[in-house]
């Protein structure tokens, strides 16, 4: 990696890293909007798709499928049990997660809404730009999972 700063020559990069963020926060913004009638957030439909997909997973699964700390998942994993789209079932030592009926009636509800909903804010691309914005950004992660398979795990010394 060459170390420039922010300067002339990593300009372009840096306004598109910019410009990625903001697309994903407000559309994450007004996605929530969406969500709000369904009493949920953007945050949690993600981790009822994760569990519709993996289930029955550990928390700890969980965690590593949507990239965030356990307690963060912790936090969302009560509140969708509060409102009774999701179960934990104990075994041994381990607890299970899976959808319950009302969970799953929930996600065939929304995901076609929201899929739908989230396509719209394309509208703009004809499919030859949807295809090279989908081939670019596809190009981005792959290098950025092979940059963070390469990064040496940090371990904190005992002392």
């Amino acid at each position: 990696m060459k170390q420039l700063g922010f300067s002339q020559e990593n300009r372009l990069a840096m306004l598109s890293w910019i410009r990625i963020t903001r697309f994903q926060q407000v559309g994450n913004q007004i996605s929530n909007e969406f969500l709000q009638p369904f009493c949920i957030t953007v945050a949690q439909f993600d981790v009822l798709i994760q569990v519709m997909v993996h289930q029955p997973l550990s928390q700890q699964e969980l965690a590593e499928y949507l990239s965030i700390s356990g307690g963060g998942v912790s936090h969302m994993v009560k509140r969708l049990e509060k409102l009774g789209l999701i179960v934990r079932k104990q075994d041994w030592k381990v607890k299970y997660i899976s959808l319950t009926e009302k969970g799953q009636a929930l996600l065939e509800e929304i995901i076609p809404l929201l899929s739908d909903f989230q396509t719209s804010m394309f509208d703009i691309l004809d499919e030859q730009e949807l295809q090279q914005l989908y081939k670019t950004m596809r190009k981005l992660h792959q290098h950025n999972l092979k940059n963070k398979a390469a990064q040496p795990e940090f371990i904190a010394e005992e002392e």
